[in-house]
């Protein structure tokens, strides 16, 4: 897994539009994160508040993702205005997303976030997944309250994630990565059936079966969201693969960093699970071999030994 790379999630049992209103007021975040308070607003997206991390206030944004089947933004960070290195992706996916045609109405809340090594301290390495594992707890129990329950909500799905760092240009890994031609050089459980054009094809997977595999990109400007979705013709299955590409230079606020962080991610069902046809448990071995791929294309054959992680440029040059 990458080392700069966090991801949290949890099933809450809430509309997902109650959740999405509730987690875009940043004065929310008083009632479920551990020290983040806001104390002074800057303009209609950004306050300045305390923070768990840091013995100072950081400037806190957000930034609205468009045009996506399900709600997703970014919280942003830093220490000065409109100059924000800590940043975080929040996607906020329905239940019949994750499942499609289930009757459970609620939400998988999946946060990212992305901590740079050259502004990392040890405390925040330390603390990270503690804290917001505690913190999307938090979140969950406060919602899920205002709804009436008085005991955690069990979702169906579970999410699964792995990331990767990958020493090529974004255009390059999002050009490799949508077209489905591709498909079959990284997936090494899919085999194609006849012609396969860039959105869409027919494959069999590891057992057999059938299916239709397409693909959409959601394009944020300086990210990529990439949705998978394959339905089996053999059975009413469906399932959702997604691919978030974010360039280190955004992911870290480094305009010098190189390369893309690749964050993919997929819904099991629990009930379901070792059972359902590609449960898609393999995105970790599949994101070593999109790594191995694009890497090469991009001529940097030397990154691949350096593993899965993301260093700093001057970190390189003693690698």
């Amino acid at each position: 897994m990458e080392k700069n790379t966090f991801a949290t999630s949890a099933y809450i049992g809430v509309e997902p539009q109650t959740a999405f209103r509730y987690l875009q007021d940043l004065t929310k975040l008083g009632e479920w994160t551990l020290y983040s308070r806001m104390k002074e607003q800057v303009d209609e997206d950004t306050w300045i508040g305390t923070a768990s991390g840091y013995q100072q206030s950081l400037y806190y944004h957000i930034r609205r993702f468009e045009g996506l089947p399900f709600a997703g933004f970014e919280w942003q960070c830093g220490l000065e205005y409109k100059q924000y290195y800590h940043v975080y992706p929040v996607f906020l996916f329905p239940s019949d997303y994750a499942e499609p045609g289930t009757s459970e109405n609620g939400v998988y809340f999946h946060w990212i976030s992305f901590v740079g090594p050259k502004r990392r301290t040890p405390l925040i390495m330390e603390g990270i997944d503690i804290v917001h594992t505690s913190e999307a707890r938090a979140l969950k129990a406060a919602l899920e309250r205002s709804a009436g329950l008085r005991g955690p909500a069990a979702g169906r799905c579970r999410v699964k994630t792995h990331s990767v760092y990958v020493d090529a240009p974004f255009e390059l890994l999002t050009g490799y990565l949508t077209d489905l031609a591709n498909m079959t050089d990284w997936g090494h459980l899919w085999r194609a059936q006849g012609a396969v054009s860039p959105s869409q094809g027919t494959f069999l997977d590891e057992y057999g079966h059938p299916l239709t595999l397409a693909t959409q990109a959601y394009d944020f400007s300086d990210s990529c969201m990439i949705e998978y979705e394959a339905a089996y013709r053999d059975s009413n299955l469906r399932t959702r693969t997604l691919a978030l590409v974010v360039p280190c230079a955004h992911a870290f606020g480094e305009p010098s960093a190189r390369g893309c962080i690749l964050h993919r991610l997929t819904f099991v069902a629990v009930a379901e699970a070792g059972s359902r046809p590609y449960p898609r448990d393999d995105i970790a071995a599949e994101n070593l071999n999109i790594k191995r791929l694009a890497e090469a294309r991009a001529g940097n054959v030397a990154s691949l030994a350096r593993g899965f992680s993301y260093v700093a440029t001057e970190e390189y040059r003693t690698a």
